[in-house]
């Protein structure tokens, strides 16, 4: 809202499951880009309807590269994949890695609004362990059409049988031509998940801020959040410790209270000594509308520039 308000063209996205950011400006926010103010746009990325939307774009690809016999078996197969481990969030990276290479010529920042930190980190990790995987699997693609092409020179023409048969087409075309459409296919979704972690890496381009509580569960958290995302050379810039208990909050539980969080903040300032730190205060009333939110805008952003 801050960088808006000075005439920047913000796009904020949430790729956090329990979105809240429609409850916060009042107003339903989904799948598509939706205007909050003149300068800020709001984009909600939902798992559920991105596996499906991911694995229907799929099984379309499939059937323009298998035989029609092979139909039922690719939908039986990625049915089942919609439930398995990392299949949502696989096709939230997707999304997001679109995002990130279309948002740029439209806005002046993107702001992802992420899940707790584990979620992210693995975000963060998949453009890298997903190239790595499409790699190997173009390297057996090509290991096995050589296969195939010795095996049929040794029958003295064409193999029969259902696994090599399988990947005709409905068409019957060259194979030649279905290995390049495969190929282009995969190192299309390689090249998008690189550039994905090729702006998440450049310092020029993106930052990322850290935010916790002052309470030792979420200090712990955070920094082994760090730790990783230090690990990966993603360029963390700040933090921001929430919910601090103002200096002049009086009452014996405020103060027990006060008493409980201030090793916390010092090991915060300790662990942290490195990066620009901001604590946000405890407010006497609930971020629930955008008055709200630019009230606490301005606090965390100060008179720097967001």
């Amino acid at each position: 809202l801050v960088a808006a308000e000075r005439d920047r063209r913000c796009l904020l996205v949430s790729t956090d499951p329990a979105h809240s950011l429609a409850d916060l400006f009042g107003r339903p926010i989904g799948h598509k880009e939706t205007a909050l103010t003149a300068s800020l746009w709001a984009l909600e990325i939902d798992p559920d309807r991105q596996a499906d939307e991911h694995l229907a774009t799929v099984k379309a690809r499939m059937r323009r590269l298998v035989h029609p016999r092979s139909f039922a078996e690719i939908d039986r197969q990625l049915d089942l994949a919609r439930h398995a481990p990392g299949t949502m969030e696989a096709a939230m990276l997707e999304r997001v890695a679109e995002v990130m290479a279309l948002a740029g010529d439209q806005y002046d920042q993107v702001i992802f609004d992420t899940a707790p930190t584990g979620h992210t980190v693995r975000l963060l990790s998949l453009p890298e362990v997903m190239a790595a995987w499409m790699d190997g699997l173009l390297g057996h693609r090509e290991r096995s059409a050589r296969l195939g092409s010795a095996l049929r020179h040794l029958g003295g023409g064409r193999v029969k049988g259902d696994d090599l048969s399988l990947l005709e087409s409905a068409s019957d075309h060259d194979e030649g031509s279905r290995d390049q459409q495969l190929n282009e296919l995969l190192q299309t979704r390689r090249r998008k998940f690189v550039r994905a972690r090729e702006l998440l890496l450049d310092a020029d381009l993106s930052a990322f801020l850290l935010v916790l509580n002052p309470d030792r569960l979420a200090v712990l958290e955070t920094i082994k959040a760090h730790d990783i995302l230090t690990r990966f050379k993603v360029p963390v810039t700040g933090l921001v410790v929430n919910r601090v208990l103002p200096a002049d909050a009086d009452g014996a539980f405020l103060e027990a209270r006060r008493r409980q969080e201030a090793p916390y903040l010092e090991q915060i300032d300790q662990v942290f000594s490195r990066l620009p730190r901001v604590r946000v205060p405890l407010l006497p009333d609930e971020i629930d509308n955008v008055e709200t939110l630019r009230r606490l805008g301005r606090i965390i952003v100060g008179g720097a520039d967001p």
